[in-house]
């Protein structure tokens, strides 16, 4: 699908006034929404997403239920590696789990190239379904996760909170490492483009964890990766985002990469963020999910903070500082978008 150039998310994206402050969630999709969990039954996350006709319905929930300005494609960040057969799944209350995490130079072999649409046609034919139903004026983010944070999930086995496993063979087995964030940076790369010639407007790369690393590690063991998968995709014409957790003394060396779009988690005013990111690149964030399990106004009150701090400098998309929890009251996400919409400063054309 190619959105009208006037889409207000696709213009802040790429550093053009709005004529409204662009807003959508991340994991609206699903979580808080009682559609959601009445549609998805039983099923597991993995089985909906390959059927195309449920993930589009899930995708689509939000934009009705919240008049949100993009719509975030229902899949997950293992998706390549699940279908691809290396031993993955997504354990409930959990996350993904690996079976036989990568240890060796060895495990490598068991990571063999994505073919899009042989291993993951459900997903392009989600993105297919919705290039046709949704509105002109609501793009379709695709996505994919970021080299270091798919490698931290196989290399750990699961999630971590010290990525100890990562650091030793980062530091201990640099060249296993390397080659190991370029296979994933090569799937990456063809899910995405794959993603955008089915009709993605726009992609975000989740970089989850890379918080986990210091501004020197992120340099050495994280950046080349992610810049070449922003090089290839941004070549596409697309806009593309990069998100991590925690990375705020990260955040110069996350736009070095080349997103238009940098994410900014809760944890960094986003007036201290725009200074970091530097001129050129748009943000997007940075309400901390945590407020909007509160009464409604407070939710309101702290996003007026937000707006306050994106100023009124064109280049900005509000969010979540990361995604919604599932505890969420619904109305108040629909709140938060009619105050975004009616009071949000930033880039708004005279």
């Amino acid at each position: 699908m190619t959105a009208e150039p006037a889409a207000p998310f696709l213009a802040a994206c790429r550093c053009e006034p709005v004529g409204r402050t662009p807003v959508w969630f991340m994991r609206q999709a699903g979580r808080s929404l009682p559609e959601y969990r009445a549609l998805k039954g039983t099923r597991s996350i993995l089985d909906v997403l390959t059927h195309p006709d449920l993930a589009a319905e899930i995708t689509l929930q939000p934009v009705r239920r919240h008049r949100v300005d993009a719509a975030i494609l229902f899949s997950d960040i293992i998706v390549p590696v699940w279908a691809t057969g290396f031993g993955v799944d997504i354990v409930a209350g959990r996350g993904p789990v690996v079976e036989r995490p990568l240890r060796t130079p060895a495990d490598l072999e068991r990571l063999r190239p994505l073919d899009p649409e042989a291993d993951t046609g459900y997903v392009l034919e989600t993105v297919r379904i919705l290039a046709t139903e949704l509105p002109a004026d609501v793009p379709l983010i695709g996505f994919a996760g970021a080299p270091f944070t798919v490698a931290s999930y196989l290399v750990e086995g699961g999630p971590s909170r010290d990525f100890a496993k990562v650091k030793a063979l980062m530091h201990a087995d640099p060249g296993t490492w390397e080659a190991l964030v370029d296979r994933l940076a090569d799937m990456a790369i063809a899910s995405l483009g794959a993603q955008v010639d089915a009709g993605a407007d726009a992609v975000q790369l989740f970089d989850s964890w890379v918080g986990a690393l210091s501004p020197k590690d992120y340099e050495r063991f994280a950046l080349p990766a992610t810049r070449r998968v922003l090089d290839a995709v941004g070549a596409l014409g697309v806009p593309t985002i990069l998100f991590g957790v925690g990375t705020g003394e990260l955040l110069g060396l996350m736009a070095s990469c080349g997103p238009n779009v940098v994410g900014v988690d809760w944890r960094v005013p986003l007036d201290l963020a725009r200074r970091r990111v530097g001129p050129g690149r748009a943000v997007q964030g940075n309400l901390d999910p945590g407020a909007c399990l509160g009464p409604v106004e407070v939710a309101l009150e702290e996003a007026r903070d937000v707006l306050r701090r994106a100023g009124g400098a064109p280049g900005y998309v509000f969010n979540l500082g990361h995604g919604v929890l599932p505890e969420t009251d619904p109305g108040v996400l629909s709140a938060l978008v009619e105050l975004v919409h009616a009071e949000g400063p930033a880039g708004l054309r005279s």
